[in-house]
């Protein structure tokens, strides 16, 4: 079949007030999991953090991993939030850019169907299977990420390539890197499938991007702002590996990697053909990645690093099956069949059990955070980070957390061991507020078993003349 090199016709209209509509959805979840107490320290605390100090003018380094914003994944878009922050602060610009992002990566999604001369009823259907993909639901709940911004340049990027332009091409491949760091495998994987295309200038300019940019990072970026020490998530996620094939193969959890890949295929596998092998190519250097990393967060769909992927497996449907005009019943039976996958895998019912767990505490945590002053330095738990990440200085107690609170810079202390949060522990939140005590802070309880204790300032003593 002929391969169209430019959209042969307008975009619907019906298009883009769908993709409005599921973004504005995808917004109001992600806002409600914040209300309800299900936001996290890592990451959305972290990125709120940084984009309030940009839009400050304040250097931003996180107070949480002491770590400047370009020293984490190079992201340098995210002082695009902060300038938005500057206007006006508020948590709800990375909520709604993120989920708005996501949902009109639809519309590359259709002109990269146009491009490969599927009908407008298979061009609706690989906009549907973008949307039902879980991992994109499942990454719009999970508090924020950077690379969800550039899903629709990683979208255009193909169709760029394929439609013969250059100079947009390698513009949206430096857009994603402003993203993530970890977008450099996926640029890289471009580069395989240019490379097994024989598009080898092309190959070379993907090549040489992701090359160079895993240089400067690596040897000049993370080493200056991180004081000669350079990127740390190698050592972190590969650091479990052994030293020769035979240890690597023994350290791997195969059980859990078959899982993986078995979900990953799931909605569209049925959809590949030989002509999606290149495609599927692209993916091929991050898929890796995350099959040997030593957190099982990498293999699952219930966060964001599959991300990229599930784009590269519409694609690869839109190269594949889609193209088949024998396959008149695509579109009925594949919508059932990712709806059912959505459904499966997807994490929409968390709101009527898991995400409502802490509904109970909401009154409780409204008052004790209408006590804090916006100069508080205060050491919170990790689902409370975000309700006040807006500051200079803010923490969770972490378990290996040691030494005693009065050699600490804390003015405030907003616990609550029965409910500890990630990375934390009970006996470390109860010793942290008897000892707020002792020192006599100011303390206050709640029901709830959430507690709040303020440092109290000491008045200067001035003799009397």
């Amino acid at each position: 079949m002929a391969v169209r090199l430019t959209p042969h016709r307008s975009t619907p209209t019906a298009l883009w007030w769908c993709s409005a509509v599921l973004g504005l959805l995808g917004w109001g979840c992600s806002a409600l999991r914040h209300h309800l107490l299900q936001s996290n320290a890592y990451d959305l605390g972290l990125f709120d953090q940084w984009a309030w100090l940009i839009g400050r003018g304040l250097e931003p380094v996180s107070s949480m991993e002491h770590v400047h914003v370009l020293a984490d994944h190079g992201a340098w878009l995210l002082y695009g939030a902060g300038a938005a922050y500057g206007l006006l602060p508020g948590v709800h610009w990375l909520f709604a850019s993120q989920a708005i992002a996501l949902s009109f990566t639809a519309i590359p999604i259709w002109w990269l169907g146009q491009q490969a001369g599927l009908s407008p009823k298979h061009c609706w259907l690989a906009c549907a299977l973008w949307w039902l993909q879980p991992v994109v639901f499942n990454t719009i709940l999970f508090d924020f990420h950077p690379e969800t911004w550039v899903m629709p340049a990683f979208a255009l990027a193909l169709w760029a390539e394929r439609a013969e332009k250059p100079r947009l091409w390698f513009a949206l491949l430096l857009l994603m890197l402003g993203a993530r760091d970890g977008l450099i495998l996926v640029i890289a994987g471009m580069a395989l499938d240019l490379g097994w295309r024989q598009r080898w200038r092309w190959c070379a300019a993907a090549g040489g991007l992701s090359t160079g940019w895993l240089f400067i990072l690596s040897q000049r970026l993370y080493p200056l702002l991180r004081g000669g020490s350079g990127p740390k998530a190698a050592e972190r996620m590969f650091g479990h590996l052994g030293d020769g094939f035979l240890s690597l193969l023994s350290s791997l959890e195969w059980g859990e990697i078959a899982f993986y890949l078995l979900i990953l295929s799931l909605p569209l596998g049925w959809l590949w053909r030989r002509s999606s092998r290149s495609t599927l190519l692209i993916g091929s250097p991050l898929l890796l990645v995350n099959l040997l990393s030593a957190s099982a967060s990498y293999r699952t769909l219930v966060h964001h690093y599959s991300l990229p992927l599930a784009l590269i497996a519409v694609v690869a449907a839109i190269r594949g099956g889609l193209q088949s005009p024998s396959r008149r019943g695509i579109p009925t039976w594949g919508l059932i069949w990712a709806t059912a996958c959505w459904l499966a895998l997807a994490k929409p019912w968390f709101f009527t059990g898991p995400y409502l767990e802490r509904q109970s505490d909401l009154e409780d945590v409204r008052d004790a955070i209408a006590l804090i002053k916006p100069n508080d330095s205060v050491l919170t738990t990790s689902y409370l980070v975000p309700q006040l990440s807006q500051r200079s200085t803010i923490a969770f107690p972490k378990r290996s957390s040691r030494g005693p609170l009065a050699e600490t810079s804390w003015s405030v202390l907003l616990l609550n061991p029965k409910d500890p949060g990630w990375g934390s522990s009970a006996r470390v939140q109860r010793s942290l507020l008897d000892q707020a005590q002792a020192n006599g802070w100011s303390c206050q309880h709640w029901p709830s078993s959430l507690s709040i204790c303020q440092k109290v300032e000491t008045e200067p003593n001035i003799s009397k003349r």
